[in-house]
């Protein structure tokens, strides 16, 4: 018995940095993965930059508007039916109150708080790389 492969989800997450702290999200009891943070974000969609997706993302999710800026790294996680590929990116925030829509909540925390969370496998991996963003931002 053959069966198909998993389908691949393109998705983006945003290290939303403000001073020397960045933005996290805790998904809710009605997203996969409840209670694991994560970088705030979402999927891709076709003929749609990274980039423009993750602003869009970001303005449904959060309600504010952020700058993207460079691309910190990738992350991956799997099931029997599918693999998530995780895109994090730099960005800062523009406007807006961010109020978690989506999410169970949001927290602004310091690089050397990230091991107090239970993260989302896909995000784990790209961590080193938002700390040393962060602790550039002290500099």
């Amino acid at each position: 018995m053959l069966t198909s492969p998993p389908t691949t989800i393109r998705v983006v997450g945003a290290a939303i940095i403000h001073k020397d702290r960045c933005l996290i999200a805790q998904r809710s009891a009605s997203m996969a993965l409840p209670g694991k943070w994560e970088f705030p974000g979402g999927k891709v969609e076709e003929a749609e930059t990274p980039e423009h997706a993750l602003a869009r993302e970001i303005e449904e999710e959060l309600g504010i508007r952020i700058k993207v800026g460079q691309w910190l790294g990738q992350g991956s996680s799997a099931d029997a039916s599918r693999v998530i590929t995780l895109e994090v990116y730099a960005a800062r925030w523009i406007s807006g109150t961010p109020a978690p829509r989506e999410h169970a909540c949001l927290r602004w925390v310091q690089a050397h708080e990230f091991t107090h969370f239970d993260w989302a496998e896909a995000d784990v991996p790209v961590l080193p790389a938002v700390e040393a963003l962060l602790k550039n931002e002290l500099r």
